[in-house]
């Protein structure tokens, strides 16, 4: 023990440390994890379909979300959809009695399949939006990159004069 350690302030509750953003590959894990959950209850086909759509478009949009001058709210949302949400929401569905679930109404006159679906509907929707805007964005690009283009080399008239016509000799010997 040296003599600094006496100096020090032992804090027995220090600060719990923030845990890491997920990684591409965390978020491509999860999405992993919740279709072979998925394949391995019985569920119906609108269900699977629905999650198989929202999955397909999220792993098409995560690569693409560090250049694509999405808010961090967006960020967030596709994140937080691939590892928390779409989980969340069929894990509470699967933990219900399938003839239960599909057949006795909880909201509104709804089943709980009614009323998943409804939800994988609007995690669905959000998801093609934040697509759009990120497609969106590389086409705008694109259209700027061609409005660069179409201004530098609009009036693409050469910088020194033309050149004299080439002739061709008459014979090999033929030198001028």
């Amino acid at each position: 023990m040296g003599i600094f350690d006496w100096f020090k302030e032992d804090d027995p509750q220090a600060a719990p440390l923030t845990p890491a953003a997920p990684t591409p590959v965390d978020i491509s894990a999860s999405l992993d994890s919740l279709e072979a959950k998925m394949r391995a209850s019985d569920l119906s086909t609108a269900v699977v379909y629905r999650v198989e759509r929202i999955a397909t478009r999220l792993r098409e949009t995560l690569p693409r979300m560090s250049n694509s001058g999405l808010t961090s709210v967006d960020q967030y949302s596709l994140i937080a959809t691939a590892t928390s949400y779409l989980p969340q929401t069929i894990g509470g569905y699967v933990r219900l009695p399938r003839d239960w679930a599909d057949s006795r109404p909880v909201d509104a006159g709804r089943s709980s399949l009614l009323v998943l679906i409804d939800q994988l509907d609007l995690l669905a929707a959000t998801v093609d939006k934040i697509y759009d805007a990120v497609i969106a964005r590389d086409a705008q690009a694109l259209i700027v990159q061609g409005k660069f283009l179409a201004e530098k080399f609009a009036d693409a008239t050469p910088a020194s004069k033309p050149l004299a016509p080439v002739t061709t000799p008459a014979t090999t010997l033929d030198l001028g």
